[in-house]
């Protein structure tokens, strides 16, 4: 892979997303097109033009199992593609948006994916066999400005997302007929589709790039001020440590493990946050250290217990906020 440092796939790219096997790469050259890059002897070459969209495509995901590409884009639509032989067919998605679609990812069995909008609105898409088409539910009246992203948690029930209105929210974003209810099914199966399961109010900026850890018992997101959230146990008895740092802010984070995060923002220069055996979080250093400075060495963190407020019954959390 040392040959993607060295290989230029256009001047900007919007947004990309890896094969599963990771010797394929969709990207999108901030235009209508996307365009799939193929690793082979040494050089990576373009293989494929998907079009179909209007304007900018915004997102871009890759299933794992079905290799599957769904795009969204600024034109308010989004197209799951499938390949068939040599090319790859596009099926339209009813979205039902009225602003652009911002992010989309797939859920964790393949069977949903969702999708973040300029209006306010989260769509949670799902395929109708009967129809040959893909159809959306909406979550609406949630957020107060648009969705930046999205992150499914491992139960592929819960979704996790971030929002210009500077909130993390969580929702149950469980189907009938789509997700199956296993015996002795937990209480995320019990809650209603769009129920809001908490709110976290620690960033007072534009909040992005939402992740659950591998086991989904930590929450991590960013905000526009410079400062990275953690959330342990967001779902029974959360409690929250921020990170502040000097550099420019954090675009997105990827969880390593349970105990290492990546985070990527307008420095171009990923950031390495561990979590220690007392369960502190802090920044351990940059990938790149030949940029490192002085002035960057130096970093706060602070701990947030959030109270639970108005709670009859466990996990479902209304509301949190900072004491």
């Amino acid at each position: 892979m040392a040959a993607v440092s060295i290989h230029q796939f256009a001047q900007c790219i919007t947004c990309h997303a890896w094969s599963p096997d990771r010797t394929m790469v969709a990207i999108c050259p901030n235009n209508t097109e996307v365009h799939i890059y193929k690793f082979s002897q040494e050089k990576w070459e373009k293989v494929h033009v998907l079009y179909k969209h209007d304007q900018i495509i915004s997102g871009i995901d890759w299933s794992v199992e079905s290799n599957k590409i769904v795009t969204v884009s600024h034109d308010r639509n989004s197209y799951v593609w499938s390949q068939e032989s040599s090319e790859w067919v596009p099926t339209l998605v009813i979205l039902r948006l009225n602003r652009a679609a911002l992010c989309v990812q797939w859920s964790p069995k393949e069977n949903k994916f969702a999708v973040g909008s300029g209006a306010k609105t989260v769509c949670i898409c799902y395929y109708e066999q009967e129809n040959n088409w893909w159809v959306s539910k909406l979550i609406r009246k949630k957020h107060s400005s648009s969705v930046t992203s999205v992150a499914w948690h491992p139960d592929n029930i819960f979704l996790a997302t971030t929002s210009a209105d500077g909130k993390c929210r969580v929702f149950s974003t469980f189907i009938k007929g789509v997700d199956k209810r296993d015996k002795g099914a937990s209480s995320s199966q019990d809650m209603k589709f769009g129920e809001q399961i908490c709110q976290l109010d620690l960033s007072f900026t534009w909040a992005f790039g939402v992740r659950w850890s591998p086991s989904g018992n930590t929450l991590a997101y960013t905000g526009h001020n410079s400062t990275i959230y953690f959330v342990e146990d967001v779902l029974t008895s959360p409690c929250a440590q921020s990170v502040a740092f000097r550099d420019l802010p954090l675009r997105d984070v990827l969880f390593i493990s349970e105990r290492m995060v990546i985070g990527v923002g307008f420095d171009c220069n990923p950031m390495v946050f561990t979590k220690d055996d007392s369960g502190l979080w802090s920044f351990l250093k940059f990938l790149d250290e030949r940029k490192v400075t002085q002035s960057s060495s130096k970093y706060g963190s602070q701990f947030y217990h959030l109270e639970v407020v108005g709670v009859s019954v466990l996990p479902k959390v209304p509301s949190m906020k900072k004491t």
